[in-house]
């Protein structure tokens, strides 16, 4: 096992994943959150959650300061999700991840950490370009250059499909920690079961043939 990482953490069923793969592979996890402004803030609560259950220390960091750059669907509670497939869905918010990934970067900086750990996918995923291969590569070395080291991006679940994800959480014995997430662009629960991300949460698990822990609470 590697010493330390850290790992974005939104409280999600990804980063719930990701954070019972780190267990495995690092003795130590530091999880940051972001509040951007999400109409779904209730994730925040939920990583906290999820965080105190695998007893992690977490930090969530303010950058609500994205409402002033971009308007799109998830920063906008007046707008209707749209998922559009010839063009990039209006939850799109537009530098995200690589922010994400800045900031962790400068976190760790500071703190000693140059590994860290993020859910995104490009096999099973919501038509993001900031969460495909080729982006991971260049952000990876643009953080080693930009902070004279060498920054690691661990993206355990790249080329899984959500079942697939699934199933790796029940190898890792963690299935149950899904009943702390929350998918849902709506910020709902009982979640809405019709925005995208809970469509392809939904599909996820009927693939996978495992009911969603989320739903039998």
């Amino acid at each position: 096992m590697k010493k330390k990482a850290i790992l974005l953490c939104s409280g999600g069923q990804d980063s719930a994943t990701c954070l019972a793969w780190a267990l495995t592979q690092f003795e130590q996890i530091y999880a940051l959150g972001f509040d951007y402004g999400q109409r779904h803030a209730i994730e925040i609560t939920q990583a906290r959650a999820l965080c105190k259950k695998a007893k992690v220390d977490y930090l969530c960091l303010d950058a609500r300061f994205f409402k002033q750059l971009s308007t799109n669907a998830l920063l906008d509670q007046k707008q209707k999700i749209k998922s559009e497939k010839k063009s990039l869905p209006n939850t799109f918010v537009p530098g995200r991840n690589l922010l994400f990934l800045s900031l962790a970067a400068a976190w760790g900086h500071d703190n000693d950490y140059v590994d860290i750990i993020t859910g995104v996918c490009q096999s099973d995923y919501s038509g993001y370009p900031d969460c495909r291969q080729n982006f991971i590569n260049s952000a990876q070395n643009s953080l080693s250059l930009a902070l004279d080291s060498t920054i690691f991006i661990h993206t355990p679940l790249m080329n899984l499909s959500k079942a697939e994800s699934i199933k790796l959480m029940g190898n890792l014995g963690k299935i149950h920690w899904y009943a702390d997430t929350h998918t849902c662009y709506e910020g709902k629960f009982p979640p809405c079961l019709e925005c995208p991300a809970c469509k392809l949460r939904q599909k996820g698990f009927i693939e996978a043939g495992i009911p969603d822990p989320l739903l039998l609470k």
